[in-house]
């Protein structure tokens, strides 16, 4: 497990969205996760909703599944859940910005059901979830132990976890954690970053079975060199992008540092994206 040298809170993560809200969602969009290529052509809309899709076919998810999204950011994954699917969709995120923007967008829905606190201290009944997912929050989670058993708390029995994770490799050499690993973590308000096996351990030991991993950092590195280019075509180009970058008192600004060393990680291995995968034992 990769720890930064500076710990990280779950105010401080939240802190770190409600900073950044508007520039999300400039640079990226509503999906506040990577996208999945499969011609390398997509957009970028329909590259993060191809990566939807392959949580969907993994979590088996059909009509009126019960779903519980942890750190549904701006709720864009719920919505498309919700719309394409049919499901019940229980959605939380920490950042009082995201949440009020998908409290706004559909000020009247209530499929999804939206949710604003820590995960970790969730009063979601046990047994209650046909799957629950994970797309890019679980690398926030202060106690990711406990995390894993809150995940299998509140599945069914027979109820599926799907989780996008961004991960260590499981052996980095010394130089990839001090220049690459350790600031991204830091830099990017991540309490931890996990390897696969760590991952795989922490779920084993929270009650999962039949775990199931796939690296597909190859088609979502893209997301990254996207990212590079649109922060850099921003600062000439976007006057709020530029203050934000200029201003010596925004300590997030540092997050388009861990752009590029993200991209960098990816590149030379040194992080992985996995769609990892459990069951919870039927009694």
């Amino acid at each position: 497990m990769i720890y930064p040298h500076e710990s990280q809170s779950a105010e401080e993560v939240a802190g770190h969205y409600n900073s950044l809200d508007k520039y999300y969602r400039k640079l990226w969009g509503e999906h506040v996760h990577h996208g999945f290529w499969k011609t390398g052509r997509e957009t970028v809309l329909k590259a993060t909703e191809q990566l939807i899709d392959l949580v969907i076919e993994t979590g088996k998810i059909e009509r009126d599944s019960k779903v519980c999204d942890v750190g549904c950011g701006y709720g864009a994954t719920s919505r498309y859940l919700a719309k394409k699917k049919g499901a019940e969709v229980t959605s939380l995120t920490l950042s009082q910005s995201q949440w009020q923007y998908a409290r706004l967008h559909d000020p009247e829905s209530t499929n999804p059901h939206y949710l604003l606190g820590d995960f970790l201290h969730n009063t979601l009944p046990s047994n209650s979830f046909d799957v629950v997912l994970s797309i890019e929050s679980s690398e926030h989670m202060v106690d990711k132990e406990k995390f894993f058993m809150e995940v299998n708390r509140i599945l069914k029995p027979g109820g599926i976890f799907v989780t996008c994770a961004w991960l260590s490799a499981n052996t980095p050499a010394p130089w990839e954690i001090k220049h690459l690993l350790e600031p991204i973590c830091r830099e990017g308000r991540l309490p931890s970053m996990g390897s696969e096996n760590d991952y795989r351990q922490m779920m084993a030991s929270a009650g999962l079975s039949k775990i199931q991993f796939e690296d597909i950092s190859s088609s979502v590195k893209k997301t990254w060199a996207i990212c590079s280019y649109r922060v850099t075509k921003g600062f000439f180009a976007d006057s709020s992008i530029r203050k934000l970058l200029l201003n010596k008192n925004a300590s997030d600004r540092v997050f388009a540092k861990t752009i590029f060393r993200i991209w960098m990680a990816y590149n030379t291995k040194s992080m992985v994206y996995g769609l990892l995968s459990a069951v919870k034992p039927k009694i």
